[in-house]
Protein backbone atom coordinates (compact mmCIF):
# COMPACT_ATOMS: atom_id res chain seq x y z
CA UNK A 1 0.00 0.00 0.00
CA UNK A 2 1.38 3.43 -1.14
CA UNK A 3 1.50 6.22 1.40
CA UNK A 4 -0.52 9.39 0.93
CA UNK A 5 2.66 11.47 1.13
CA UNK A 6 4.26 9.53 -1.77
CA UNK A 7 1.21 10.08 -3.96
CA UNK A 8 1.26 13.84 -3.34
CA UNK A 9 4.96 14.06 -4.02
CA UNK A 10 4.59 12.29 -7.37
CA UNK A 11 1.66 14.53 -8.32
CA UNK A 12 3.62 17.66 -7.45
CA UNK A 13 6.55 16.44 -9.54
CA UNK A 14 4.23 15.78 -12.48
CA UNK A 15 2.75 19.27 -12.18
CA UNK A 16 6.23 20.82 -12.16
CA UNK A 17 7.22 18.80 -15.24
CA UNK A 18 4.10 19.97 -17.09
CA UNK A 19 4.93 23.63 -16.33
CA UNK A 20 8.54 23.23 -17.46
CA UNK A 21 7.59 21.67 -20.80
CA UNK A 22 5.05 24.41 -21.59
CA UNK A 23 7.59 27.14 -20.84
CA UNK A 24 10.29 25.60 -23.06
CA UNK A 25 7.92 25.57 -26.03
CA UNK A 26 8.05 29.37 -26.30
CA UNK A 27 4.55 29.53 -27.76
CA UNK A 28 1.85 32.08 -26.99
CA UNK A 29 -0.38 31.47 -23.98
CA UNK A 30 -2.97 28.76 -24.41
CA UNK A 31 -5.32 27.33 -21.77
CA UNK A 32 -3.23 25.31 -19.34
CA UNK A 33 0.15 26.56 -20.57
CA UNK A 34 2.45 29.48 -19.74
CA UNK A 35 -0.34 31.72 -18.44
CA UNK A 36 -1.56 29.20 -15.79
CA UNK A 37 0.14 25.86 -15.23
CA UNK A 38 -2.01 22.84 -15.99
CA UNK A 39 -3.29 20.88 -12.98
CA UNK A 40 -2.60 17.19 -12.79
CA UNK A 41 -5.85 15.26 -12.44
CA UNK A 42 -6.61 14.63 -8.79
CA UNK A 43 -4.12 17.27 -7.63
CA UNK A 44 -5.27 20.76 -6.58
CA UNK A 45 -3.55 23.63 -8.38
CA UNK A 46 -2.07 26.64 -6.63
CA UNK A 47 -5.23 28.65 -7.41
CA UNK A 48 -7.72 26.05 -6.12
CA UNK A 49 -6.32 24.85 -2.81
CA UNK A 50 -9.34 26.41 -1.08
CA UNK A 51 -12.77 25.79 -2.61
CA UNK A 52 -14.04 29.00 -1.01
CA UNK A 53 -11.39 31.26 -2.60
CA UNK A 54 -12.20 32.89 -5.98
CA UNK A 55 -10.03 31.80 -8.93
CA UNK A 56 -7.62 34.55 -10.06
CA UNK A 57 -7.52 35.20 -13.84
CA UNK A 58 -4.38 34.00 -15.56
CA UNK A 59 -2.06 36.86 -16.64
CA UNK A 60 -1.96 37.27 -20.42
CA UNK A 61 1.33 36.93 -22.26
CA UNK A 62 2.00 39.56 -24.98
CA UNK A 63 2.14 38.09 -28.47
CA UNK A 64 5.09 39.33 -30.55
CA UNK A 65 5.12 38.69 -34.31
CA UNK A 66 8.26 36.88 -35.33
CA UNK A 67 10.15 37.88 -38.47
CA UNK A 68 12.98 36.00 -40.16
CA UNK A 69 16.40 37.39 -39.48
CA UNK A 70 19.33 37.85 -41.80
CA UNK A 71 21.47 40.46 -43.56
CA UNK A 72 19.56 43.37 -45.12
CA UNK A 73 18.17 43.21 -48.65
CA UNK A 74 19.79 46.21 -50.32
CA UNK A 75 19.01 48.24 -53.42
CA UNK A 76 21.76 49.49 -55.71
CA UNK A 77 19.56 51.89 -57.70
CA UNK A 78 16.00 52.78 -58.67
CA UNK A 79 15.29 54.81 -61.80
CA UNK A 80 13.87 57.29 -62.48
CA UNK A 81 14.49 59.60 -59.55
CA UNK A 82 11.59 61.18 -57.70
CA UNK A 83 10.50 64.57 -58.96
CA UNK A 84 11.79 64.06 -62.49
CA UNK A 85 9.95 64.41 -65.78
CA UNK A 86 10.75 61.56 -68.17
CA UNK A 87 9.90 60.32 -71.63
CA UNK A 88 7.10 58.01 -72.75
CA UNK A 89 9.42 54.97 -73.01
CA UNK A 90 10.92 55.24 -69.51
CA UNK A 91 10.71 52.06 -67.41
CA UNK A 92 10.85 51.78 -63.63
CA UNK A 93 14.17 49.99 -63.17
CA UNK A 94 15.29 48.44 -59.87
CA UNK A 95 18.78 47.02 -59.43
CA UNK A 96 19.46 44.92 -56.32
CA UNK A 97 22.89 44.82 -54.72
CA UNK A 98 22.83 41.02 -54.51
CA UNK A 99 20.96 38.39 -56.57
CA UNK A 100 17.32 37.51 -55.94
CA UNK A 101 16.53 33.81 -56.11
CA UNK A 102 14.03 32.78 -58.79
CA UNK A 103 11.68 31.32 -56.18
CA UNK A 104 11.49 34.70 -54.38
CA UNK A 105 10.71 36.87 -57.40
CA UNK A 106 6.93 36.51 -57.22
CA UNK A 107 6.92 37.73 -53.62
CA UNK A 108 9.19 40.63 -54.57
CA UNK A 109 6.83 41.66 -57.40
CA UNK A 110 3.81 41.39 -55.10
CA UNK A 111 5.40 44.00 -52.85
CA UNK A 112 5.99 46.45 -55.72
CA UNK A 113 2.99 48.77 -55.98
CA UNK A 114 2.58 50.92 -59.10
CA UNK A 115 -0.11 53.60 -59.36
CA UNK A 116 -0.69 56.09 -62.17
CA UNK A 117 -3.10 58.94 -62.80
CA UNK A 118 -3.91 57.28 -66.13
CA UNK A 119 -4.31 53.49 -65.62
CA UNK A 120 -2.08 51.37 -67.85
CA UNK A 121 -1.59 47.67 -68.44
CA UNK A 122 1.97 46.78 -67.54
CA UNK A 123 4.22 44.15 -65.99
CA UNK A 124 7.54 43.60 -64.25
CA UNK A 125 10.30 41.76 -66.10
CA UNK A 126 13.46 40.19 -64.66
CA UNK A 127 16.46 40.79 -66.90
CA UNK A 128 18.73 39.06 -64.40
CA UNK A 129 18.73 37.99 -60.73
CA UNK A 130 19.63 41.59 -59.86
CA UNK A 131 17.51 43.73 -62.20
CA UNK A 132 13.72 43.97 -62.55
CA UNK A 133 11.97 46.60 -64.71
CA UNK A 134 8.35 47.70 -65.06
CA UNK A 135 7.04 48.99 -68.39
CA UNK A 136 3.56 49.54 -69.77
CA UNK A 137 2.39 47.44 -72.71
CA UNK A 138 2.61 50.56 -74.90
CA UNK A 139 4.25 53.93 -74.28
CA UNK A 140 3.06 56.04 -71.33
CA UNK A 141 0.57 58.83 -72.01
CA UNK A 142 2.09 62.33 -71.62
CA UNK A 143 1.08 64.05 -68.41
CA UNK A 144 0.67 60.81 -66.44
CA UNK A 145 1.73 60.96 -62.77
CA UNK A 146 3.34 57.72 -61.63
CA UNK A 147 4.16 56.44 -58.14
CA UNK A 148 6.04 53.27 -57.30
CA UNK A 149 6.31 51.97 -53.72
CA UNK A 150 8.61 49.03 -52.99
CA UNK A 151 7.28 47.64 -49.70
CA UNK A 152 10.28 45.53 -48.85
CA UNK A 153 10.04 45.39 -45.04
CA UNK A 154 10.70 41.77 -43.99
CA UNK A 155 10.55 40.57 -47.63
CA UNK A 156 13.18 37.96 -48.43
CA UNK A 157 15.33 37.54 -51.54
CA UNK A 158 15.45 33.74 -51.21
CA UNK A 159 19.13 33.87 -50.33
CA UNK A 160 18.81 34.79 -46.65
CA UNK A 161 18.49 38.57 -46.96
CA UNK A 162 15.43 40.52 -45.84
CA UNK A 163 14.19 44.02 -46.56
CA UNK A 164 14.33 46.62 -43.81
CA UNK A 165 12.46 49.54 -45.40
CA UNK A 166 10.24 50.80 -48.20
CA UNK A 167 11.28 52.86 -51.23
CA UNK A 168 9.12 55.38 -53.07
CA UNK A 169 9.53 57.02 -56.46
CA UNK A 170 7.16 59.60 -57.96
CA UNK A 171 7.65 61.05 -61.44
CA UNK A 172 5.79 62.58 -64.36
CA UNK A 173 5.62 61.58 -68.02
CA UNK A 174 6.52 64.60 -70.15
CA UNK A 175 6.01 65.48 -73.80
CA UNK A 176 5.97 62.67 -76.35
CA UNK A 177 9.31 63.36 -78.02
CA UNK A 178 10.51 60.62 -80.37
CA UNK A 179 13.64 60.23 -82.49
CA UNK A 180 13.97 58.05 -85.58
CA UNK A 181 17.42 57.42 -87.07
CA UNK A 182 17.27 56.23 -90.67
CA UNK A 183 20.68 54.65 -91.17
CA UNK A 184 20.57 54.15 -94.94
CA UNK A 185 19.08 57.57 -95.62
CA UNK A 186 21.63 59.30 -93.36
CA UNK A 187 18.97 61.33 -91.60
CA UNK A 188 17.44 61.63 -88.14
CA UNK A 189 13.88 62.88 -87.63
CA UNK A 190 12.65 64.27 -84.30
CA UNK A 191 8.93 64.61 -83.53
CA UNK A 192 6.84 65.91 -80.65
CA UNK A 193 3.25 64.72 -80.31
CA UNK A 194 3.57 63.31 -83.83
CA UNK A 195 4.67 66.57 -85.47
CA UNK A 196 8.13 66.89 -87.02
CA UNK A 197 10.36 69.32 -85.13
CA UNK A 198 13.55 68.85 -87.12
CA UNK A 199 15.09 66.60 -89.76
CA UNK A 200 18.85 66.39 -89.31
CA UNK A 201 21.61 64.89 -91.49
CA UNK A 202 23.32 62.10 -89.58
CA UNK A 203 25.79 59.27 -89.89
CA UNK A 204 25.41 56.01 -88.01
CA UNK A 205 27.87 53.18 -87.50
CA UNK A 206 30.00 51.86 -90.32
CA UNK A 207 29.44 48.42 -91.88
CA UNK A 208 32.33 47.15 -89.76
CA UNK A 209 31.02 48.82 -86.58
CA UNK A 210 27.25 49.09 -87.09
CA UNK A 211 24.83 50.80 -84.73
CA UNK A 212 22.19 48.91 -82.80
CA UNK A 213 18.75 48.62 -84.37
CA UNK A 214 15.53 48.86 -82.38
CA UNK A 215 14.05 51.25 -79.83
CA UNK A 216 16.20 52.48 -76.95
CA UNK A 217 15.15 55.11 -74.43
CA UNK A 218 17.51 57.95 -73.54
CA UNK A 219 19.56 56.84 -70.52
CA UNK A 220 21.20 60.19 -69.68
CA UNK A 221 23.04 63.06 -71.30
CA UNK A 222 26.31 64.89 -70.66
CA UNK A 223 27.74 68.21 -71.78
CA UNK A 224 30.98 66.45 -72.69
CA UNK A 225 32.13 62.84 -72.66
CA UNK A 226 35.59 61.39 -73.07
CA UNK A 227 35.26 58.54 -75.55
CA UNK A 228 37.99 55.97 -76.01
CA UNK A 229 38.13 52.97 -78.30
CA UNK A 230 39.76 50.90 -75.58
CA UNK A 231 36.89 51.43 -73.12
CA UNK A 232 34.45 49.65 -75.46
CA UNK A 233 36.80 46.94 -76.63
CA UNK A 234 37.44 48.30 -80.14
CA UNK A 235 41.16 49.09 -80.04
CA UNK A 236 43.69 49.77 -77.31
CA UNK A 237 46.78 50.04 -79.47
CA UNK A 238 47.41 53.62 -80.55
CA UNK A 239 48.74 52.37 -83.88
CA UNK A 240 45.45 50.66 -84.68
CA UNK A 241 43.47 52.67 -87.28
CA UNK A 242 40.33 52.21 -85.14
CA UNK A 243 41.97 53.71 -82.06
CA UNK A 244 40.55 56.97 -80.71
CA UNK A 245 40.64 59.04 -77.53
CA UNK A 246 38.40 62.10 -77.84
CA UNK A 247 36.42 64.40 -75.60
CA UNK A 248 33.27 65.35 -77.52
CA UNK A 249 30.33 67.68 -76.77
CA UNK A 250 26.52 67.37 -76.61
CA UNK A 251 26.29 63.66 -75.81
CA UNK A 252 22.98 61.81 -75.46
CA UNK A 253 23.46 58.22 -74.29
CA UNK A 254 21.03 55.49 -75.39
CA UNK A 255 22.87 52.29 -74.32
CA UNK A 256 25.18 51.31 -71.49
CA UNK A 257 27.49 49.73 -74.07
CA UNK A 258 28.40 53.18 -75.40
CA UNK A 259 25.92 54.31 -78.05
CA UNK A 260 25.42 58.10 -78.17
CA UNK A 261 23.91 60.71 -80.43
CA UNK A 262 26.52 63.49 -80.50
CA UNK A 263 28.83 65.73 -82.46
CA UNK A 264 32.16 64.32 -83.62
CA UNK A 265 35.21 66.27 -84.74
CA UNK A 266 36.03 63.28 -86.95
CA UNK A 267 32.74 63.64 -88.86
CA UNK A 268 31.82 67.35 -88.59
CA UNK A 269 29.46 67.43 -91.58
CA UNK A 270 27.39 64.24 -91.36
CA UNK A 271 24.78 63.05 -93.80
CA UNK A 272 26.88 61.28 -96.44
CA UNK A 273 28.95 58.48 -94.90
CA UNK A 274 29.34 55.92 -92.12
CA UNK A 275 31.77 57.71 -89.88
CA UNK A 276 31.30 56.15 -86.45
CA UNK A 277 31.93 53.02 -84.45
CA UNK A 278 28.24 52.65 -83.58
CA UNK A 279 27.23 56.12 -82.44
CA UNK A 280 25.03 58.52 -84.42
CA UNK A 281 26.86 61.67 -85.51
CA UNK A 282 25.07 65.02 -85.78
CA UNK A 283 26.38 68.42 -86.80
CA UNK A 284 27.53 70.70 -84.00
CA UNK A 285 24.42 72.90 -84.20
CA UNK A 286 22.04 69.94 -84.40
CA UNK A 287 23.79 68.08 -81.58
CA UNK A 288 23.43 71.08 -79.27
CA UNK A 289 19.76 71.57 -80.21
CA UNK A 290 19.03 67.88 -79.69
CA UNK A 291 20.85 67.78 -76.35
CA UNK A 292 18.75 70.66 -75.04
CA UNK A 293 15.51 69.07 -76.23
CA UNK A 294 15.53 65.45 -75.12
CA UNK A 295 15.15 63.96 -71.66
CA UNK A 296 15.65 60.60 -69.97
CA UNK A 297 13.15 58.06 -71.27
CA UNK A 298 12.53 59.62 -74.69
CA UNK A 299 12.48 56.78 -77.27
CA UNK A 300 15.13 56.62 -79.99
CA UNK A 301 14.45 54.16 -82.80
CA UNK A 302 17.19 53.15 -85.23
CA UNK A 303 16.33 51.28 -88.43
CA UNK A 304 18.38 50.04 -91.37
CA UNK A 305 21.39 48.80 -89.42
CA UNK A 306 22.52 45.17 -89.84
CA UNK A 307 23.55 44.71 -86.22
CA UNK A 308 20.15 43.75 -84.79
CA UNK A 309 18.35 44.97 -81.69
CA UNK A 310 20.08 45.89 -78.46
CA UNK A 311 19.37 43.69 -75.45
CA UNK A 312 16.54 45.03 -73.34
CA UNK A 313 18.83 45.72 -70.38
CA UNK A 314 21.44 47.54 -72.44
CA UNK A 315 20.25 50.84 -71.06
CA UNK A 316 16.45 51.12 -71.20
CA UNK A 317 15.67 49.11 -74.32
CA UNK A 318 12.73 47.17 -72.90
CA UNK A 319 10.54 48.05 -75.88
CA UNK A 320 12.87 45.93 -78.03
CA UNK A 321 11.00 42.98 -76.48
CA UNK A 322 7.52 42.03 -77.64
CA UNK A 323 4.78 42.05 -75.00
CA UNK A 324 4.79 38.23 -74.96
CA UNK A 325 8.55 38.22 -74.40
CA UNK A 326 8.16 40.80 -71.64
CA UNK A 327 5.50 38.75 -69.83
CA UNK A 328 7.66 35.62 -70.09
CA UNK A 329 10.14 37.28 -67.73
CA UNK A 330 7.51 38.20 -65.13
CA UNK A 331 6.52 36.15 -62.09
CA UNK A 332 3.11 37.82 -61.68
CA UNK A 333 2.37 38.61 -65.36
CA UNK A 334 0.43 41.66 -66.48
CA UNK A 335 -1.81 43.91 -64.39
CA UNK A 336 -3.54 47.28 -64.62
CA UNK A 337 -2.18 50.08 -62.47
CA UNK A 338 -4.53 51.82 -60.06
CA UNK A 339 -5.00 55.54 -59.56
Amino acid sequence: MRSTGGTRAMAAAAAGLALTLAGCGGSASTPGSAGSPASTPGTPSAETTSSSSPTAPAPSTPTHKSYPKGPPLQINSIAPLSGTTVGVAMPISIVFTTPVKASARKQIEQHLDVSSSVPVTGAWHWFSPRRVDFRPKTFWKPGTKVTMVAKFNHVGDGNGRYGTRSYTRTFTIGDDVRTHVYVKQHKTVVTRAGKVLRTMPSDAGSPDWPSWDGTMAVVNKSRTVRMTSCSVGIACNKKDPNYYDLTLPWDVRITWSGTFLHYSTGDPYPGHSYGSHGCVHLSLADAKWYYNLVKQGDPVTITGSPRGKADGDNGYAGFDLSWAQWLAGSATKGFTTHA
